[in-house]
């Protein structure tokens, strides 16, 4: 390897490069920290589903529109998310990325992905508020904590939880995982032993309209569910540090991969189901149980009840509650800490540190959960859907269709700075006619009949302007240049990111290759320096930055 001449390092390179505090931020995960086997990756990402809004997601769905709406739009989300998902996690898997970087390389450019970046923070800390008002319905219940001292708790306990990133959060996973796999099917499992004709009374409710099923009411709920499609992200920050794929693990490998990744939905869909199975139960066979029946911590508890004594039901209840609110919230904190810090360092080429953006997602989060966002949830979630959705399926179409089918995009990801161009419109013209078109069709503008239908919009629309785009611009903004200016191979045998290292000129730390680039400043005998993705996000003077090319 040539000579580097170190040049002094900047304050903002230095912290970025704490990588064991800040959990690989702001690019890729190197080969020397993914030590994890695909199993406990995979566990880890799926502990992140614990949350209990899907159970109130089924339940309001279902008592807005009947069971068997509530059944189609479940079914259709399930569908919608695990196609868009199955690109998503196979590229953070395979090349070991965030969705940030992937978006980057797919159709938005470097500093274009920043929106969908604000769009998936926007999804960390409303599910957070979500979840905390869960958790704080159920102190009020077991232990009569007030509502807004409930909220502070349940935001408080998750910072020191996520300070040390994946290596503290895969614990967390493991280990309360069977324990809250127990609490959550064991009331499921009762009631269809104890009470069977539960299942003909849930089969045939028809909701607080009761007017049958429909297309119209099918997709009211599946737009809905669809709020989370951005769920994927959050399995992908997990799923970046899959081990490299090999002949000995692959099967392990692909199983973990689709499990975890667009398999996190088939556990979700169960949830909702049971969640409005559990209400539907509560509505018939205690009175007055209609407000309450959306509410998980009352589901569960009523339950547990009728299996025990009152006080280990309250117990059980509270533990559940509590359990599933850690579970996910560290991720909704963790994942949103990432996306802010992520834009604000590429925005402004400062990097304040991920804990400050920490502390910014859950100050949001306990705002929305003060103003009492719990009471409007339908409606915060079906707006949101049209953003997510119009985010994931522009991402998954350029993945699925610009690359592998009409092979405009590069196959291979790309996320480093000088290697994009700032903005691609293939990516943000998707997105963009996506997210305005459905959103009006969602507050009615195009009409009462079609309000229904924003989801599919969504959808729609994003599928076919990312290629429409692709194939307008051929192509020509995806690559600024074609070549890094490094001979050392990217990956190794076996298509995995290469493991060799070279130093970064700027912070004199070693790097593996994929994170590197050749500095477009040359050594002091003219030779080639390198400098690391993380060092060039937070050079200011731009004087790193290879030429087009």
């Amino acid at each position: 390897m040539p000579v580097v001449q170190v040049e002094a390092p900047t304050a903002n390179a230095v912290a970025a490069s704490k990588e064991t505090l800040e959990d690989y931020t702001l690019r890729f995960a190197p080969r020397s920290y993914r030590k994890w086997s695909p199993a406990v990756v995979g566990v880890s990402a799926l502990g992140g589903i614990a949350y209990l809004a899907d159970f109130s997601i089924g339940a309001n769905i279902g008592i807005a529109n009947g069971t068997g709406n509530a059944l189609l739009g479940i079914g259709i989300f399930a569908v919608v998310v695990m196609l868009t998902g199955f690109p998503l996690a196979y590229y953070a898997a395979r090349y070991n990325i965030d969705l940030d970087l992937i978006t980057r390389g797919s159709g938005f450019g470097y500093y274009g992905s920043v929106v969908t970046n604000i769009v998936f923070a926007s999804f960390t800390f409303i599910f957070f508020a979500l979840e905390g008002s869960i958790m704080a319905q159920g102190l009020k219940l077991g232990l009569h904590v007030p509502l807004p001292l409930g909220y502070l708790v349940s935001t408080v306990m998750i910072f020191p939880l996520v300070i040390y990133g994946m290596n503290t959060l895969a614990k967390l996973q493991v280990w309360t995982t069977p324990l809250w796999l127990v609490l959550m099917v064991l009331p499921f499992g009762f009631l269809l032993v104890r009470h069977p004709d539960s299942v003909g009374t849930f089969l045939s409710y028809g909701g607080q309209d009761g007017k049958g099923v429909s297309l119209s009411g099918a997709l009211l709920a599946a737009g809905v569910c669809l709020s989370l499609i951005a769920q994927i992200a959050e399995q992908i920050d997990y799923l970046r540090f899959m081990p490299p794929r090999t002949p000995d693990n692959a099967r392990r490998w692909w199983g973990w991969m689709l499990l975890a990744g667009p398999g996190w939905v088939l556990f979700g869909a169960i949830k909702q189901v049971v969640g409005l199975f559990l209400a539907v139960y509560l509505i018939a066979s205690l009175p007055g149980a209609q407000d309450i029946a959306n509410q998980p911590v009352h589901q569960f508890l009523e339950i547990y009840r009728d299996m025990m004594p009152a006080w280990l039901a309250m117990t059980l209840a509270v533990a559940l509650v509590v359990i599933s609110q850690i579970k996910i919230n560290v991720t909704n904190a963790y994942s949103g800490s990432l996306a802010w810090t992520n834009s604000f360092t590429r925005v402004t080429k400062t990097y304040p540190g991920r804990l400050v953006f920490l502390g910014l997602n859950l100050a949001i989060a306990l705002i929305l959960m003060e103003a009492n966002m719990f009471d409007f949830l339908n409606n915060i979630l079906g707006f949101y859907a049209n953003c997510g959705i119009a985010w994931i399926v522009t991402v998954a179409t350029d993945i699925a269709v610009n690359k592998y089918v009409l092979k405009l995009s590069p196959k291979e990801p790309e996320f480093r700075r000088g290697m994009l161009y700032d903005f691609n419109p293939v990516g943000l013209v998707g997105f963009g006619l996506s997210a305005v078109l459905s959103i009006m069709t969602f507050f009615g503008l195009f009409g009462d009949t079609l309000k229904p239908y924003s989801p599919i919009v969504a959808v729609v629309v994003s599928f076919l302007a990312t290629p429409a785009t692709a194939v307008l611009t051929k192509g020509k903004y995806y690559l600024r240049r074609d070549h890094d200016g490094i001979e050392l191979d990217m990956f190794d045998e076996h298509g995995n990111p290469s493991g060799e290292t070279l130093t970064c000129a700027v912070t004199g730390m070693e790097f593996e290759r994929p994170d590197m680039i050749a500095s477009a400043v040359p050594g002091p005998e003219g030779e080639i320096q390198y400098i690391s993705s993380l060092a060039l996000s937070t050079d200011k003077t731009g004087i790193h930055v290879l030429p087009p090319k």
